[in-house]
């Protein structure tokens, strides 16, 4: 018998999840996304009495569940209490979540974003959003300008890849002597992160995908004024934001671009890695 299933609250990527897996034959309801417009939205005890609980990206936000699509809150620490220790709990960016939750409630949490297959789906629409940002935040065209992408993992390799196929002269920063070699033979230019002081000065356009401070008061001097920053790395990120505004600097914040600019797209994502899961697990689906 194939199990049942509760997408309980998030943002647009849960609602096209839950009609997804819909028309795809699963027994499926809804809680917390009445304003986005989700199919069989039920009642909270109803909507937890499910095999498979289907938790937001990222579960939760300022120790709260993350519900943007209702006026309702929810905090953990009353929701938790009232599950079963057999049900399963799938939830992105779940961090400390799931030993908490099997130490003191018996709980299994897994995480549906931490995979690899589901990182790379979610790097596409966030390098296609930053190109978006970076057209309508300048007046002249990519062909030409000057780019630098901080950070080689999996958004600035297709950031980079997209950029020069636009026209862009493209320089990557990396911290591995590896990936700087790979760059190099991509066709972009190479410069190690550690060693960005001096040649930021040059760069109409600088992304930021990596999540730890680069960009300081210091090096921020170093940019031009008319130059445009855009931060893509999820919170602290690489970038001092209010030392930016200090200098006057165009600091554009863009992090979960997938949810923002592609949520069908990054739902469909979100519902393949939890296909995957439970193909693993040999749960029945």
């Amino acid at each position: 018998m194939k199990a049942t299933i509760t997408v309980l609250g998030g943002d647009l990527r849960q609602v096209y999840l839950a009609q997804m897996l819909l028309l795809e034959g699963n027994d499926v309801v809804t809680w917390g996304l009445d304003q986005g417009g989700a199919p069989n939205s039920v009642p909270l005890n109803i909507a937890l009495e499910r095999d498979i609980l289907i938790l937001p990206l990222p579960v939760c936000r300022n120790g709260r569940l993350n519900l943007p699509l209702t006026d309702t809150e929810l905090r953990p620490e009353q929701l938790w209490p009232r599950l079963r220790y057999d049900q399963l709990l799938l939830g992105g960016m779940t961090k400390d979540l799931s030993g908490q939750l099997m130490a003191d409630f018996g709980l299994t949490l897994l995480d549906y974003y931490d995979r690899e297959e589901t990182q790379v789906a979610n790097a596409v629409p966030t390098a296609e959003g930053a190109l978006q940002l970076a057209m309508e935040s300048t007046d002249h065209t990519l062909l030409g300008s000057r780019c630098l992408v901080i950070g080689y993992g999996r958004i600035g390799r297709l950031l980079a890849d997209r950029l020069l196929a636009l026209g862009a002269e493209v320089t990557v920063s990396a911290r591995k002597y590896g990936d700087l070699a790979w760059i190099d033979a991509w066709g972009c230019r190479s410069v190690r992160t550690g060693a960005l002081t001096g040649h930021l000065d040059r760069f109409d356009l600088i992304f930021n995908t990596a999540p730890a401070l680069i960009l300081d008061e210091a090096k921020l001097r170093e940019t031009r004024e008319d130059s445009v920053i855009l931060e893509l790395a999820s919170a602290p990120g690489g970038v001092d934001v209010e030392a930016a505004q200090r200098l006057g600097r165009v600091v554009i914040q863009a992090p979960g671009l997938p949810g923002k600019v592609a949520p069908r797209s990054a739902a469909a994502a979100v519902r393949d890695s939890i296909y995957h899961i439970l193909e693993e697990r040999g749960e029945p689906i």
